[in-house]
């Protein structure tokens, strides 16, 4: 599969941002990057950013089941339990 960002995409925001092509490109694919990532993968990714700031987990449910619902490809609505069963098996 061809994981290079589509060239109509990049010359949009090249022409939308004043950007030259190639830095337009690098941006594109570097949000196409992060928000490839898995549901699993972003709850645990983010459930242990969270923590290392020192949130408990009562609090980090809450705040990762907001975030999740944000994400552009909208994400399965998760309760706290599922939340907690991604991150700790």
């Amino acid at each position: 599969m061809d994981r290079s960002p589509p060239a109509e995409l990049v010359r949009h925001v090249a022409g939308s941002t004043g950007l030259p092509v190639r830095t337009a490109a690098r941006v594109v694919a570097d949000v196409m990057a992060y928000f490839s990532e898995t549901t699993e993968e972003y709850v645990r990714r983010r459930h242990r950013e969270l923590k290392q700031r020192g949130h408990r987990n009562e609090r980090i449910w809450t705040v990762l089941a907001a975030e999740l619902e944000q994400r552009p490809v909208a994400a399965p609505q998760l309760t706290r339990r599922q939340l907690r069963r991604i991150v700790y098996g």
